[in-house]
């Protein structure tokens, strides 16, 4: 646990059974015996959801906002539990906390994103950011994202990520105050005087030649150059078979690399149609876009991880690093199986060098900084604080 004389920052983790157990032991260790202004919950859908908030309440305070999100998996200093909590705590005079929740609509996912922003309102810190932790079986991730960015404009970045369950695909929870709440944003709107850093990197890389996206729909892609898009994957994978077959016994998941100014974005297939023979994802792909296959090994996953953590501390305006929250995605979990994990904690902790961390694994990650797009996946996502 790091401070000065204004701020400070804790992490904690627990893999207790009790559930009211295992959120007051994370919790305390977050906290130290400090009285903080915020705490970061990151659970397994597998607890007793209020019964672990009721033991963070029990340890942090009546005042302290409590937000957060249920994981495929949380991350921190001492490594990876599934089924486990991890917690982030800060406070201190030189941090500002206001928070807000919205239920997503099916007619109009923008609202929700808008009114969590709102969050923002009344914040007028010198370093500000917004930390959003969203459901993620929300079939519109990009509108919540875009809902956001309406309302707080290019001057405040977006981190955070879309919550999960432990692969059960049936229900994700978001934590606000004493509630536990699904089909959520929270907003964790945070100021401070001190720099705020934010750290985006896959460690993916292109498979040429690129194709252009000549016909979607959403996250619908239905021809890659002029061409059915099953039948484009399929042949640039060398693959024969069925849709059903390429993605859950071949690549089960197809990595797509989206074009920007500071590199590729990435988009994950994870479906096809035989009949239509289209293929689709889970967050917008648009029309007219120049992609790319992606590949990686498991050092470049890692390498990834590395520069997440040091594009984040590069703008810490050469303050050490109090804390960091980590926003990693379940696919790069995937990658890094058979002792991958340990070996992306470990060159986090070095990255950050000993930095307090807390996180989770995703279901798709949030990172808007300087006008970039807002949603990404198989990406590490690090917000530095000084």
């Amino acid at each position: 646990m790091l401070s000065n004389p204004h701020r400070w920052f804790g992490a904690g983790q627990s893999s207790a059974a009790d559930s009211a157990k295992a959120g007051a032991e994370a919790a305390a260790e977050a906290i130290g015996g400090r009285v903080p202004k915020a705490v970061v919950v990151f659970a397994s859908v597998a607890h007793d959801l209020p019964a672990l908030i009721s033991g963070v309440r029990a340890e942090v305070g009546p005042d302290a906002a409590i937000v957060g999100s249920t994981t495929m998996g949380e991350l921190g200093n001492g490594g990876l539990t599934v089924g486990g909590v991890a917690v982030a705590a800060l406070g201190g005079d030189g941090f500002t906390v206001h928070t807000r929740a919205a239920h997503i609509h099916e007619s109009d996912p923008r609202a929700a994103g808008a009114a969590a922003a709102e969050s923002l309102r009344g914040l007028h810190d010198d370093h500000k950011v917004l930390v959003l932790f969203c459901d993620g079986l929300t079939g519109h991730p990009h509108d919540i994202v875009r809902g956001a960015y309406s309302s707080v404009g290019a001057t405040v970045p977006l981190v955070g990520g879309f919550g999960a369950d432990d692969r059960r695909f049936e229900r994700t929870y978001q934590f606000y105050g004493d509630e536990v709440l699904t089909n959520s944003v929270v907003g964790l709107a945070l100021g401070s005087d001190g720099p705020i850093g934010i750290g985006v990197a896959h460690g993916w890389r292109r498979i040429e030649p690129p194709m252009i996206v000549t016909k979607s729909q959403g996250a619908h892609i239905f021809l890659l150059d002029d061409e059915p898009a099953l039948d484009v994957l399929l042949r640039r994978n060398n693959f024969e078979g069925t849709a059903d077959e390429f993605f859950h016994q071949g690549r089960q998941l197809q990595p797509l690399g989206l074009s920007r100014r500071n590199g590729e974005d990435i988009r994950v297939l994870h479906a096809g149609d035989d009949e239509s023979r289209s293929v689709w994802g889970t967050a917008d792909i648009p029309q007219g876009a120049l992609v790319w296959l992606m590949e990686a090994d498991r050092q470049a996953l890692l390498d990834g991880a590395t520069w997440s953590c040091t594009e984040a501390l590069a703008r810490l305006d050469g303050l050490a690093p109090l804390g960091v929250l980590a926003f990693d995605c379940a696919g790069r979990r995937v990658g890094l199986m058979e002792g991958g994990v340990d070996e992306e904690v470990a060159v986090m902790r070095d990255a950050l060098h000993g930095a307090p961390f807390a996180g989770f694994y995703t279901s798709g990650e949030i990172a808007r900084v300087r006008g970039a797009s807002g949603v990404h996946h198989l990406t590490l996502v690090t917000l530095a604080l000084a």
